[in-house]
């Protein structure tokens, strides 16, 4: 009986032993794969524009943006086709960081916009996707009034702390954060904080209601959604794009 009871308790270890084991690869595979998620990522391959897609362009019509040497340039003047011609990612992110440079010509400006939908209700990727505004800065200057358009503006909805862009035709830098998690977003502008501001609840409907979106039904309705570098006119150039997953 001895005996016995000696080779059920040596099981039960051995057996425990393998669960522990178990457990430890399990949780060692979830690192890893949060490890993974938690990389930069390049999203400017080679001098191509793989991974990015002019908005609704289906019928291969609309032109307008260029990659030479990592840089994505987008020219009114050389831009065909009726219609958007918004550069969108391929994928569709939910919570991110991103990280970008860009460069604008006097007098134009463009934005960066999340959880945009391509559905063909929606005209513009502006109807869905919220945008931190990209515009040279002289346009606005101290009009107190157009602040919420300013330079690192969530466009429409709530001014910068400050405005740190550099003049048309230097580089600037952005370093966005959107996580629903945490129902925060933030915006880096040339190495300052900025902005900041919430994704969704009842401080988000009260910026919505408060705003030129206020009628339009799919405004930030899509938290998981397409990435936009948006047309406008004038010359806009980006470079160093780079995103990671939270």
């Amino acid at each position: 009986m001895k005996k016995l009871s000696f080779i059920i308790i040596c099981f039960a270890i051995l057996l425990n032993s393998c669960q522990n084991n178990s457990k430890k690869t399990e949780n060692s595979k979830i690192a890893e794969t949060n490890n993974i998620q938690q990389e930069w990522v390049d999203m400017i391959s080679n001098s191509t524009l793989d991974g990015w897609h002019i908005f609704q362009n289906e019928s291969g019509q609309k032109s307008g943006w260029t990659v030479e040497d990592g840089v994505f340039t987008f020219d009114s003047e050389k831009s065909q086709g009726d219609g958007d011609k918004s550069l969108i990612s391929d994928d569709k992110f939910k919570n991110f960081e991103i990280k970008f440079e860009w460069k604008l010509s006097p007098n134009s400006n463009s934005g960066f916009m999340w959880g945009v939908n391509e559905d063909n209700e929606y005209d513009f990727p502006y109807f869905t996707g919220p945008e931190i505004q990209i515009i040279d800065a002289d346009v606005y200057k101290d009009d107190e009034k157009h602040q919420v358009h300013t330079t690192g503006a969530l466009y429409d909805m709530i001014a910068p702390d400050h405005v740190m862009a550099k003049p048309a035709g230097e580089w600037n830098s952005y370093h966005i954060v959107i996580n629903h998690k945490e129902n925060k977003g933030t915006v880096v502008h040339n190495g300052m904080e900025i902005n900041r501001f919430p994704l969704h609840g009842d401080k988000w409907d009260e910026m919505v209601a408060n705003s030129k979106f206020k009628e339009w039904p799919g405004f930030g309705k899509f938290q998981e959604g397409h990435l936009c570098l948006q047309d406008h006119p004038g010359v806009i150039s980006f470079k160093n794009i780079k995103i990671r997953i939270l």
